[in-house]
C-alpha cells in the first residue's frame, strides 16, 4: 500500500516550470501585488547582504518570451540577512521619474524604507522599536502611508513614513503574519503563534473578531484579497480555512506537510486557489498547491532548498526562494 501511495506521489511531483539565478542565497522572495503601470512585473528577493528588485515577464504573458525574461534593475546592499520584504503601492515606473518604495525587516530587529528613482536618488530610512524578531510587514494598500509589522517581541505595530508608531497592539503570543483590509483602510488581521487571528480596528484600536486554529504553532496566515470573507492560514501539520461570514470556526483544514507547515499563501487571481509550504526536511517536496475542491494538492513542487512563497499578480504561477536561485512553478486555474 505504501509503494502505490509514494508512487503516485512521484509522478506528481514537479520541478519548477522555470528558475532565475540570484546573486544570493535567498530567504524572502515577494513579487508586487499592485499595478506599477508596467506590462512586466516586479519582484524583490531578500539575501544575506542584499535587496534585489528585478523585473519579469513570462511566456504565459507574452508570446515573445520564451519561457521567463528576467532583469535586475537595483541591487540595494543592505550589509545584514533580509527577512521580510513589503511593497509599497506607491511603486510606479511609469512616473517619471519613476518611483521604487519597499520596505524590509532585517535580522537587527529594525524595519527600512527604502526609496529610489533608479538613478541617483537611492535611500532607506531607519524604523526601530522591535525588540525582537520580525516576521512579517506589510504597507497599507490604499496609498501607502502606514506600514504594519509583527514581531517575536509580542507586538503588532503600525507606523507612518517617517517611522513614528501609530498604534502598537500587545498580543499574547509572537505575531507571525499582518494583513491589511484591500478596501477598508482600518482593519488589520493579526495572526499569533498561539493559534488565534485577530482582526483590529484602526480607529478604536479593539479587536472586532477573533479566529482560532485550535493547534499550534501557527506559522503563517493570509487574508485572500480576492473574498476577504476568507482567511488562510498553516498550524502544526495542517492547512486551515475559514469564512468569516458563516463562521468563526474553520471551513476546513487538512494536515499536509509532513515535517510541519511554514507558509500560507492565497494566489491573487482566484479565491479558491492557495499554496503551502512545508520545513525543508527529510522530503525534497515542499511546495503545495491547492485547490479548494480538491481532495489532494493539484501540484506538488519539489525544490532541493526553499525560503519564502508568493504569488504573480495576475498568473496561476508561484515563487519560491533557494540557494542563489528562484524558483517559479505554473499551475492550472
Amino acid at each position: 500500500m505504501r509503494r502505490g501511495s509514494s508512487q503516485m506521489k512521484q509522478e506528481s511531483s514537479r520541478s519548477p516550470s522555470y528558475n532565475v539565478e540570484c546573486e544570493d542565497y535567498v530567504h524572502v522572495v515577494e513579487f508586487n501585488p499592485f499595478d506599477s503601470g508596467t506590462a512586466e512585473s516586479l519582484i524583490a528577493y531578500g539575501g544575506n547582504n542584499y535587496v534585489v528588485i528585478g523585473r519579469c515577464s513570462f511566456q504565459e504573458e507574452d508570446a515573445e518570451v520564451d519561457g521567463i525574461q528576467y532583469n535586475t534593475l537595483r541591487t540595494f546592499h543592505q550589509g545584514i540577512r533580509v527577512d521580510a520584504i513589503a511593497w509599497s503601492p506607491e511603486t510606479r515606473l511609469d512616473a517619471l521619474p519613476p518611483l521604487l518604495r519597499f520596505c524590509t525587516a532585517a535580522a537587527d530587529r529594525k524595519l527600512r524604507l527604502f526609496t529610489s528613482d533608479l538613478q541617483a536618488k537611492n535611500e532607506y530610512k531607519i524604523m526601530e522599536g522591535h525588540s525582537s524578531y520580525i516576521n512579517n510587514l506589510v504597507f497599507a494598500p490604499k496609498g501607502g502611508q502606514e506600514i504594519a509589522s509583527v514581531s517575536d517581541d509580542h507586538t503588532c505595530r503600525v507606523w507612518d513614513l517617517e517611522g513614528n508608531v501609530r498604534a502598537c497592539f500587545v498580543l499574547r503570543s509572537a505575531g507571525m503574519s499582518v494583513g491589511w483590509h484591500p478596501e477598508d483602510a482600518f482593519k488589520l488581521m493579526v495572526a499569533e503563534k498561539n493559534g488565534t487571528i485577530r482582526f483590529y480596528d484602526l480607529v478604536t484600536h479593539q479587536a472586532i473578531l477573533s479566529l482560532t486554529t485550535g493547534q499550534t504553532p501557527l506559522m503563517s496566515a493570509h487574508w485572500c484579497l480576492k473574498n476577504t470573507f476568507k482567511v488562510g492560514a498553516v498550524a502544526g501539520n495542517d492547512w486551515l480555512i475559514w469564512d468569516i461570514s458563516r463562521s468563526s470556526y474553520p471551513l476546513e483544514k487538512k494536515p499536509v506537510h509532513a515535517d510541519r507547515a511554514k507558509l500560507f499563501r492565497w494566489s491573487t487571481i482566484n479565491e479558491n486557489l492557495f499554496a503551502t509550504t512545508g520545513y525543508p526536511g527529510k522530503m525534497n517536496s515542499q511546495l503545495l498547491i491547492h485547490h479548494l475542491g480538491h481532495p489532494q494538492p493539484i501540484l506538488i513542487g519539489s525544490a532541493a532548498v526553499g525560503s519564502g512563497l508568493t504569488w504573480h499578480r495576475t498568473l496561476p504561477l508561484c515563487a519560491m526562494g533557494g540557494d542563489h536561485r528562484i524558483f517559479f512553478w505554473v499551475t492550472e486555474m
